[in-house]
């Protein structure tokens, strides 16, 4: 391998993985119009065209592709390697990348993170937030963010929030016309709030449990959204019902402002899990790793 090529080859997966010449330039620290030229050397070099290019986009190539396979675990082993000297410095250093889902952002992230940064000058953390479940080593992240259920078992998951239970709720204005449903079945006559998964496409179905009888149920309703506090928003102004985080309207609940139905029906699940492969920890992942789990001691 020539001097330069390992540099060019790390930013030919930069580009590969944002999808951009301009995101790509800004998280290197080049030019847009350097890094394109970089790659079209690099491509002259290997003698294989690895990306493919329009005036509105740029992915990979088939070959491209095929190296981005291979060069994405190496160059994860080689930051891991760099990171790893943080242990002769005895101060942990280096970058993170997190992807996770909105209200793991809000509510194990935000209250954790600034602290963190001020307590840890040398560590920078990127966090990206988005609902589909993502390939940790091909996406070129450290570690996310999920829900319990939701994360693969060859994983190595850690605890970092407490247990959370979904409840169906409305506000007394909508119940002034409407009778409370008894069961999930009665939900059929309301009109409810949907919320759809972008990484699936479909809509994210309630979720109801009794007398050994797990309820799937994708109700009808008016509104389909996509973002959990517009939701939030057309229940609470009493749009119609909402499948919504315990944690979230229990204040709501107790005061009135919200009636919660289907209590029976409704039950927990696991919460919050920041999940990594079964590899060598980074030291700046690790010091994260105990802040998050240090926060979460006495919400489990």
């Amino acid at each position: 391998m020539k001097r330069g090529d390992l540099d060019d080859l790390a930013a030919f997966a930069a580009v590969a993985r944002v999808r951009s010449f301009t995101r790509a330039a800004a998280e290197l620290g080049l030019s847009p119009s350097a890094l394109s030229h970089a790659m079209r050397a690099l491509e002259q070099r290997l003698g294989v065209r690895l990306l493919a290019r329009t005036t509105r986009s740029v992915a990979p190539t088939a070959a491209g592709e095929r190296l981005l396979r291979s060069l994405n675990p190496a160059l994860a082993e080689l930051a891991e390697g760099l990171s790893a000297l943080a242990d002769w410095r005895g101060v942990p250093s280096g970058a993170i990348r997190l992807t996770t889902f909105g209200y793991a952002a809000r509510t194990v992230l935000a209250p954790t993170l600034p602290r963190f940064l001020r307590e840890h000058p040398d560590i920078s953390v990127e966090v990206i937030v988005e609902d589909r479940l993502v390939d940790l080593v091909a996406g070129g992240f450290d570690a996310g963010i999920r829900l319990g259920e939701t994360v693969d078992r060859d994983m190595v998951a850690v605890p970092v929030g407490p247990e959370l239970r979904t409840v169906v709720v409305g506000t007394p204005e909508y119940f002034a016309t409407r009778a409370l449903p008894a069961t999930p079945a009665d939900l059929e006559g309301h009109n409810c709030v949907n919320y759809r998964l972008l990484g699936g496409g479909g809509l994210l179905p309630w979720e109801f449990h009794r007398d050994d009888r797990d309820i799937r149920f994708r109700p009808g309703g008016q509104l389909i959204v996509n973002d959990e506090l517009l939701a939030a928003a057309a229940v609470r102004a009493g749009a119609g019902l909402g499948y919504m985080l315990e944690h979230d309207v229990a204040d709501e609940i107790a005061d009135g402002r919200l009636i919660q139905v289907l209590d029976a029906w409704c039950l927990s699940f696991p919460g919050c899990y920041l999940y990594y492969p079964n590899r060598h920890v980074t030291p700046a992942l690790r010091v994260l790793i105990d802040t998050l789990r240090q926060t979460t001691i006495g919400k489990v």
